[in-house]
């Protein structure tokens, strides 16, 4: 990427320029869902990609989940790269058959004969005052199933090169992207950022093709003291909580849940002998308890303190308490504070 042409970008801007360069090089590519085609979509990733690509390339779908997930499933089979969108990720589930069933599977019960190489993308998580049916973060559900890839980008320059990363596999991808940073990492309780997109990128992305590599996690933040462990929206949330409380962190963004970057998780917390996991999904059954297993079961010899989990409630998505029910920078300090201390 050395001296590559680049601009500034949020991360709407960065994943429509991943559809344009993906339907501009690739014929196969087709892009679909609701209000996808003429409108642009909900949050307006896909605005104008119908009128410069085609209305058979970018189009409009039914208000049905399970037969926008079954029909590019049949696509993939016939030998095209369909790139779905499912309008938040709350409305996913009807197409969950279809994704563990069908998709997941195709691979294997044909003996490598067919792939599925379909993109799911789908805006998760809260924060943006969209109540109990536009805020869940459902990714522990697909980390589960074997065969599909689920991964979560923090930055645009991320978004963009994940997503076509995606696209180019010839596997299923659970694309989740974190609306509260589809316009930057801001605070919208407090109306302000939280830190800047990241030190070393400041939200700019190269124009024109290139890939960020799934399964590979991102060091944003150095330390020797704890290893943090987050993805999405988190990442932000994790850097401004060991700023504000002066500890030394060192915070992993995953990015990828499935495949998962070991190698760095292991080498970071063999380091630091401790761990603090945090994810906005409730706490039960969130992917923050397969990360303290494999904490545990990898580094059990390193570590001084007890890996600790900073969650959402056990609860619905409490959208009159949503400010406290997400992780911030006071609960995550206060966990930072507590591992070090032990």
């Amino acid at each position: 990427m050395q001296g590559a042409n680049t601009r500034t970008a949020n991360m709407i801007e960065a994943l429509r320029d991943a559809h344009d360069v993906a339907l501009g090089e690739d014929e196969d590519v087709v892009v679909y869902g609701q209000d996808v085609g003429y409108f642009g979509g909900v949050f307006r990733v896909t605005a104008g990609l119908q009128e410069k690509h085609g209305t058979s390339r970018v189009f409009d779908a039914p208000i049905n989940e399970s037969g926008i997930v079954a029909t590019a499933i049949g696509m993939a089979a016939y030998g095209l790269k369909p790139v779905v969108e499912i309008q938040f990720a709350d409305y996913i589930f009807p197409a969950y058959d279809q994704i563990t069933q069908e998709a997941a599977r195709i691979r294997y019960r044909s003996n490598g004969q067919f792939t599925c190489p379909i993109v799911i993308r789908t805006p998760t998580g809260g924060g943006i005052f969209g109540g109990q049916t536009h805020s869940q973060s459902p990714e522990a559900i697909f980390t589960h199933v074997s065969g599909i890839k689920t991964v979560i980008p923090s930055t645009p320059y991320d978004a963009k090169g994940m997503l076509l990363a995606a696209i180019e596999d010839p596997d299923p991808v659970i694309f989740l992207e974190p609306k509260r940073l589809y316009n930057g990492p801001f605070d919208g309780h407090h109306d302000k950022p939280l830190v800047p997109w990241s030190k070393h990128e400041d939200g700019r992305i190269p124009e024109g093709h290139y890939t960020v590599p799934l399964g590979k996690a991102e060091v944003r933040r150095a330390g020797e003291a704890v290893t943090v462990l987050a993805y999405g929206t988190m990442v932000y949330i994790c850097m401004a909580a060991a700023e504000e409380a002066g500890i030394d962190a060192e915070v992993i963004d995953l990015r990828s849940l499935i495949p998962l970057d070991l190698e760095t998780i292991e080498e970071s917390v063999k380091k630091t002998g401790r761990c603090v996991i945090v994810h906005e999904a409730t706490l039960t059954g969130g992917f923050g308890g397969e990360l303290a297993a494999l904490v545990q079961e990898r580094c059990f010899y390193h570590l001084e303190a007890p890996v600790l989990r900073v969650a959402g409630w056990d609860t619905p998505y409490p959208h009159a308490q949503e400010w406290a029910y997400l992780p911030g920078p006071d609960r995550v300090g206060r966990a930072l504070r507590e591992v070090t201390s032990a």
